[in-house]
């Protein structure tokens, strides 16, 4: 072999070689890549799956050896502003805040009577509706779908308003690409990836400041908290918890009016007001006469958050504090009062 065969022969297999190579490194790659991409599809069915759905979005719904259920009979499904669907032999079906999972469970079980084992699929084809969190002291408290823009104040009428033991402020959680969330104090948390805000609810409410009916938009979480409490028990007329606003202060003699004023037994001049300083520290009594205070000899008393004004009978001899504190968390009677 010459010198040029040679030559030709060692470029022909340093070729080969970096074919090779090049080979070998895409076969890499694509090992690597793929299962990301699979397991990024799986992540994404997943979620079409688990999502909630709601008015205007729109549905494929097919059933198996039903021509009723084609794509021919049946074009695409859109839930509209009730939330429902109307299908073929199904009739009308509510399709808002089911997942596609749910939703065929309910739509085979209706046709159990016309259909052995009906294999019903559900997709989601497009998503006009987008999920509100609504947490705490609301009457109906969870996920909801909503279309469109809607304000504070709808959101909150879709959980069925706020509880009998709602605050008087409502805070706001959202995601910075949602976009800005237009409160005076928000603020971006640690993480730098949300806002959080809150505002008086008791002024969007009553409509005294309209423009803190701001807008709700996807995935933010809304949470009202439970207001503080001050409690009346013993020798009133209506015993019970009676909700503390955010700025205002309660006395005694205000919450003995919320109270309906005393019993004919009650031994007012030997009232105590039971204060827990710290959580999870007993309470310590502080005695208030108010008898004194309502004839105006004695200065009313201020009450704070979580204090109980015991209000005893002249045939009472003690009242033990754990015994007050019990008949409170068993809610034996003690409703809860707005002012």
């Amino acid at each position: 072999m010459n010198t040029l065969q040679k030559r030709n022969a060692v470029g022909m297999r340093d070729e080969k070689l970096a074919v090779y190579d090049v080979s070998r490194r895409l076969l890499t790659v694509c090992l690597i890549v793929l299962p990301l991409f699979l397991s990024g599809s799986e992540m994404k069915a997943n979620q079409e799956r688990s999502y909630v759905l709601g008015p205007e979005d729109v549905l494929s719904v097919r059933v198996i050896d039903l021509d009723e259920f084609s794509p021919t009979s049946l074009p695409n499904v859109r839930i509209d502003t009730h939330g429902d669907i109307r299908l073929p032999i199904v009739g009308r079906i509510h399709a808002a805040g089911s997942t596609a999972n749910q939703l065929e469970s309910e739509i085979a079980k209706r046709l159990l009577t016309v259909v052995h084992e009906p294999d019903v699929s559900v997709s989601l084809l497009e998503s006009k509706s987008h999920p509100v969190s609504i947490l705490g002291a609301v009457k109906n408290p969870g996920v909801y779908q909503i279309a469109g823009k809607e304000t504070l104040y709808e959101v909150l009428s879709l959980a069925g308003g706020l509880a009998t033991d709602a605050g008087n402020t409502v805070k706001i959680t959202r995601r910075t690409d949602t976009g800005p969330l237009p409160l005076p104090n928000a603020q971006k948390d640690a993480s730098g990836e949300f806002y959080v805000g809150q505002l008086n609810l008791r002024s969007v409410m009553n409509a005294k400041s309209p423009t803190e009916n701001i807008d709700v938009l996807a995935n933010d979480v809304i949470s009202v908290p439970k207001a503080d409490l001050v409690y009346v028990v013993g020798a009133v007329k209506r015993p019970g918890g009676f909700v503390l606003t955010e700025k205002d202060q309660m006395s005694a003699l205000q919450a003995l009016s919320l109270a309906e004023g005393l019993d004919t037994l009650a031994s007012a001049k030997n009232a105590r007001i039971l204060r827990q300083d710290e959580p999870g520290r007993d309470r310590t009594e502080v005695t208030v006469n108010l008898q004194r205070v309502l004839s105006g000899q004695d200065r009313d008393v201020s009450l704070r958050a979580n204090d109980i004004l015991f209000v005893p009978t002249s045939a009472s001899k003690s009242a033990t504090i754990r015994g007050l504190e019990a008949a409170i968390q068993l809610g034996t009677g003690l409703a809860i009062y707005r002012r």
